[in-house]
């Protein structure tokens, strides 16, 4: 069982009904984890990522596992934390299982992850997954587009299998750089690997 617990009020809605933001930490909550967590990231290196560009691999964290990578939520209760211990504040509670984040950091059994929205924060790694899932182009959700279509074969002329709505999450077996293949509620096909978030520009995927 994971190093965490579950928190409760939320005050902010985040993904919908994927998540919740948690109320502030007051100075009574750790100045002294403040202080360390200052100090951790202080040590740590800086990480960018050229916006739409292939994702490369900056470094080996502690893990032996590269840095940055995308890995899926375990649970349908994750906390989010300011730093990396059970005893810095929670920021986000996430209800949504098989939600795709992306590591940036390892620290003891804990990594920092950045979600679609550029949020930042800390999980415990029994609370994360190797499954790799991706959200069908969440820059699109909420903008009246139309679906995108779940392909029969991994190119433009092939058969439609289903309509997906942005912001849909989906299970990711295969991606070849330009196409990944995915299943949505049972339904298994191939869509744009330029369409998801949860996988790089150009990323190889194997089952």
């Amino acid at each position: 069982m994971a190093e965490d617990d579950a928190a409760d009020a939320a005050t902010f809605s985040r993904f919908g009904t994927w998540g919740k933001k948690m109320p502030a930490f007051t100075k009574s909550r750790g100045l002294l984890a403040l202080s360390l967590l200052g100090a951790l990231l202080a040590s740590s290196p800086s990480y960018t990522q050229t916006e739409g560009a292939v994702a490369q691999v900056l470094k080996r964290g502690p893990s032996g596992l590269p840095l940055p990578r995308f890995v899926s939520l375990k649970s349908g209760r994750v906390n989010m934390r300011v730093g990396p211990g059970t005893q810095y504040a929670v920021e986000w509670l996430y209800l949504k299982p098989g939600l795709p984040v992306e590591i940036i950091q390892e620290y003891d059994n804990w990594r920092r992850v950045r979600d679609m929205d550029g949020a930042e924060g800390w999980i415990n790694q029994a609370l994360l997954s190797g499954q790799r899932t991706g959200i069908v182009a969440p820059w699109l959700k909420g903008k009246g587009k139309a679906a995108l279509p779940l392909m029969a074969e991994p190119n433009e002329g092939a058969r439609a299998v289903a309509q997906l709505e942005p912001g849909v999450i989906g299970e990711v077996t295969v991606c070849n750089g330009d196409w990944c293949r995915m299943t949505f509620a049972g339904h298994e096909g191939w869509i744009r690997q330029d369409s998801l978030w949860g996988v790089y520009p150009g990323e190889a995927v194997q089952d």
